[in-house]
């Protein structure tokens, strides 16, 4: 903005001051207006909808996997996107609060006294980044099933093989999910999108032999399942056998 736009904004400004209305009872009346429509329509979608009740809490089970509410999705999602232990304090305390500071300083870094979107591009792409990276981590948040659950459907090829078959493959299935392979793979829609690739159709391109192989001798960070195989070659067979099914 140059000087003479400066100067014109001022005198418009300067008029629209004097010309203006008194903050009481003009803007008071309006935001006690907005304000009644908004808990208006929070007691209303409270006696509509009601408050969403899970199953009775058992503080006995392993099995629970604790979800936090829809509008913190985006935060369970970076701590998903940030693995490691030592930066955890980042994810939960230091990305919001860095977000925060910019926003509270935007008017500072910004100084532009047009209200237009397209006159104030720092503003307009921030909010614009903001919206799409909360919304996106929350739809992922979202999405993402529990760590210890494989929900898949059996495949008509398993079926096929017989009861003895599948009993081996959901064994498989349940030795994976237990195991801490979703931590790093996503299989279906259950698990994490990194750092390890995705499992859902790892069957595709490796046979059966090269998957058992892997478990045994991976490549670091992945730990190497020697351990199960020999201690429970079984439940290391089932293992392999869910494995090898997902083409």
């Amino acid at each position: 903005m140059n000087q003479r736009e400066k100067e014109q904004y001022l005198r418009e400004y300067m008029a629209l001051k004097a010309a203006g209305k008194p903050f009481f009872p003009y803007a008071v009346a309006k935001d006690g207006l907005m304000a009644v429509v908004v808990m208006a329509a929070i007691i209303t979608m409270s006696l509509v909808l009601g408050a969403e009740l899970g199953p009775k809490a058992d503080p006995t089970t392993t099995t629970y996997t604790p979800r936090p509410e829809w509008y913190f999705f985006f935060l369970f999602e970076l701590l998903r996107v940030i693995k490691p232990a030592e930066l955890v304090p980042l994810a939960t305390i230091g990305v919001p609060t860095i977000c925060m500071i910019l926003l509270f300083l935007l008017p500072f870094y910004d100084r532009s006294p047009e209200r237009r979107p397209e006159r104030r591009p720092i503003a307009t792409v921030t909010a614009i980044f903001v919206i799409a990276a909360m919304g996106f981590l929350t739809y992922e948040g979202a999405a993402a099933g529990p760590p210890t659950q494989i929900d898949m459907p059996t495949p008509k090829a398993v079926l096929a093989q017989g009861p003895a078959f599948v009993a081996e493959y959901n064994a498989g299935k349940q030795v994976v999910a237990q195991s801490g392979c979703l931590a790093c793979h996503k299989i279906g829609e259950n698990g994490a999108s990194g750092p390890g690739p995705p499992l859902t159709h790892i069957a595709k391109n490796v046979p059966k032999q090269a998957i058992a192989r892997t478990l045994v001798n991976p490549t670091a960070p992945m730990p190497s399942f020697s351990s199960l195989q020999q201690n429970s070659p079984q439940k290391f067979n089932a293992m392999v056998t869910f494995l090898s099914q997902l083409k």
